[in-house]
């Protein structure tokens, strides 16, 4: 019997907590890198194509959300040679993804150019950084089925120190390529590209190594080229592709409005919003630890065990996001200081620092919603909710934009946030009817 205290969830999450602490430092730091060279065109560039291949590979996400309820259901019924395949039927799919966007790869980039506003200088850096970084999609796609994976054998550990390895080892590879080789911007694409294909092949041989030792496993064709499951993996996940397509596009959107305004206004916000990635990353730890426990107390039809999951992992996620905000609240000087050397870029971040210091605690509640209907696989819900949400975050960003500029683009996002968490209280209860009652 799974134990639902807070002491519990927080067991679970602190191994995914450092290792989604480690995700978005990438972030911070190529914008450190970049906002250091003295050119604000290289701070642009990464910011617009960060953003860009952010919305591509985390709107295939499903592979990992999908990878962890297939897996856990297998596993629970110690079905081991089906835990193979579902690995070996979604690398199907990644390779498939990834050869798809290579060889899309111009047209991309073209539609990409098309959208954003941007000096020919700048143009050109993000063209040097996206003929690179698009050849990191079969290593960061595979990541997602190998951290999926040890998430529903309930070995975070191990999915924690692949993902934190992979942005360790490309920070690392990022600053001695910039600060030692001189490549500037390419010198953070290769770094991306170089871990994601060292760090995902490696632990793809662990992978079938940890299954086998499980139990002796064997390829039969049959069972594993059943194109009948291959085409059931892709439509379980389709709400959650639609989804996460959608909630990726929300950000790019926000840095296409700052597009519009100026490109002093996509570095600055740049610098915020790896701040604002930075929380996200840390409070959906406890998201990614609840899906499993959620899932586990529909699975035994204990409605109890449920309210007390829901009601001890929103204590946690907000009583953490409050505490994001208030040291934001006294540590944002020096962070944005460290983020750029170009004085107009630091006193413009710094004046719309407060969207900084309110967002961690009002978008904890959407992310935790967001475990609990993943838990539940009430995916069809997380996916108009988050249709609502988007359209509405469209039609307000539009009309505060032009109306309030940049201060306007900030305000959009914390409705949106607001809007996610509202929408998902709204569906609640279809997952209480699963135990048979309304809460």
């Amino acid at each position: 019997m799974q134990n639902p205290s807070i002491k519990y969830i927080l067991k679970l999450s602190i191994p995914i907590f450092f290792a989604n602490l480690a995700i978005p430092m990438v972030g911070i730091i190529d914008t450190g890198l970049m906002g250091n060279l003295g050119n604000l065109s290289y701070l642009s560039a990464t910011s617009v194509a960060a953003n860009l291949f952010s919305m591509i590979f985390w709107s295939f996400g499903f592979l990992r959300m999908g990878t962890v309820g297939l897996v856990s259901q297998a596993y629970g019924k110690e079905d081991y040679t089906e835990i193979f395949n579902i690995v070996v039927r979604n690398l199907v799919f990644v390779l498939l993804i990834s050869l798809i966007l290579i060889l899309l790869q111009s047209y991309i980039f073209n539609l990409s150019v098309g959208i954003f506003n941007l000096s020919d200088t700048t143009k050109q850096f993000y063209q040097d950084y996206f003929q690179i970084r698009i050849y990191s999609a079969p290593g960061e796609l595979t990541l997602y089925i190998i951290t999926g994976l040890f998430v529903g054998l309930q070995k975070t550990k191990i999915s924690s120190l692949a993902v934190g390895l992979f942005s360790i080892l490309n920070i690392i590879l990022s600053i001695i390529l910039v600060s030692k080789f001189n490549l500037n911007i390419k010198g953070v694409a290769y770094g991306t590209l170089f871990s994601a294909l060292l760090i995902s092949t490696t632990f793809l041989g662990y992978t079938f190594w940890y299954l086998n030792k499980m139990s002796k496993i064997y390829i039969n064709i049959n069972k594993l080229i059943d194109l009948n499951k291959l085409k059931n993996i892709f439509n379980i996940n389709l709400n959650i592709f639609i989804r996460t397509i959608l909630l990726t596009f929300s950000f790019f959107w926000f840095t296409y409005l700052g597009s519009q305004i100026g490109e002093d206004y996509i570095a600055a916000n740049a610098i915020l919003i790896n701040l604002v990635f930075l929380s996200a990353f840390i409070l959906d730890a406890y998201a990614f630890s609840t899906e499993g426990m959620v899932g586990y107390s529909l699975g035994k039809k204990d409605i109890n065990l449920f309210k007390k999951i829901v009601k001890n992992s929103f204590i946690l996620s907000t009583f953490t996001g409050l505490i994001i905000s208030i040291i934001y609240f006294f540590i944002n000087k020096y962070v944005i200081t460290l983020m750029s050397d170009i004085e107009s870029i630091r006193n413009l971040s710094s004046s719309y620092v407060v969207w900084l210091i309110l967002m961690p605690f009002i978008s904890s509640f959407c992310y935790q919603f967001d475990g609990i209907f993943i838990g539940a696989s009430q995916t069809k819900e997380l996916r108009n909710a988050m249709i609502f949400s988007v359209f509405s975050y469209l039609l307000i960003s539009l009309y505060l934009t032009k109306i309030m500029g940049n201060t306007g683009i900030w305000i959009s996002l914390c409705l949106f946030m607001v809007l996610r968490a509202l929408s998902l209280f709204y569906y609640l209860d279809k997952i209480y009817l699963r135990f048979g009652t309304i809460k």
